[in-house]
This record gives structure tokens, C-alpha cells and sequence, in this order.
């Protein structure tokens, strides 16, 4: 497990930016969860948005350890830049894809609860072929009970 944060932005704006490599197996979803916490205390992000992150970042990481390897374990790699007050967090794997379930005629509920949670998700293919969920919150935004 590698965890790498490097400084980025301007002088008056340097945050750090996170790196986390892990295999993907389900004890590390709480690995990645708890840096998670961590990372939004330093940045002094407030409760219900941390919580938000948090949960949509457990679910992206949940989806890797149960859907992208079928044979075994394989990468899982977190990442997050914050810009400003919006932090864009990227899970991605090398595993098999994201595939609609047999028995659900859509995909199942991991990824439209993270679509809720999230400012704004992308689903794609990483420069490797890799499978990548990127979410973007915004953490200063109001509640999302507050928003509506």
C-alpha cells in the first residue's frame, strides 16, 4: 500500500493531493474510507460534506472489490485534487468493466446513490483501459436535504 501527497495550486492555496494504491480487497474499502476522513479533517471540510465523500468513495471502492476481478484481487487506485473548495476524487481499477447486473435490467445501486451524493460522477476508461469512477464534490455546498 502506497499513500503519496504532493503540494498543488498556488502558494496562497497549496493543498495536497492524495494518492492511495491498494490491493482491491474488502478491508481496504475501510483503508480507504479512514483517509478519506482524514484527508477532509485536514482540509477542514464540514460534516455532511465529508460524510457525502465518504460514502460515495465507499461505494466506488465496494464496486471495485466485488465486480472488476472475478478471478482474485487485483490494483485499486484512489486518487483526489482539490481545486479551490471542489474535490475531484478518481477510483479506478484494471479489472473487467463495469457490466449491468444479470438479474437488474440497469446497473445496480452503488453508482446512482454515488450520483446523488456527488456534485457530479463520470464513468469511463482511464489512459490504460482502466475502469474509472470520477466524482466531484462540492464542500462548501449546502445540505443536500438543504438544497432541494
Amino acid at each position: 500500500m502506497a499513500a503519496e501527497y504532493a503540494p498543488h495550486g498556488s502558494q496562497e492555496h497549496q493543498t495536497p493531493d492524495f494518492e492511495l494504491s491498494l490491493p482491491a480487497r474488502p478491508e481496504n474499502v475501510a483503508v480507504v474510507r479512514h483517509a478519506f476522513g482524514g484527508l477532509g479533517d485536514a482540509l477542514d471540510v464540514p460534516d455532511h460534506a465529508l460524510a457525502d465523500v465518504k460514502l460515495a468513495v465507499t461505494e466506488a471502492c465496494t464496486n471495485v472489490v466485488v465486480h472488476a476481478y472475478p478471478e482474485g484481487d487485483g490494483p485499486m487506485a484512489v486518487s483526489a485534487a482539490l481545486d479551490d473548495r471542489r474535490l475531484t476524487v478518481v477510483v479506478a481499477d484494471e479489472g473487467r468493466g463495469i457490466l449491468p447486473r444479470p438479474d437488474s435490467p440497469g446497473l445496480g445501486l452503488g453508482l446512482p446513490l454515488i450520483a446523488t451524493l456527488a456534485e457530479s460522477l463520470e464513468l469511463g476508461t482511464g489512459q490504460d483501459e482502466n475502469t474509472e469512477v470520477r466524482m466531484t464534490f462540492l464542500l462548501d455546498g449546502p445540505r443536500r436535504e438543504d438544497a432541494a
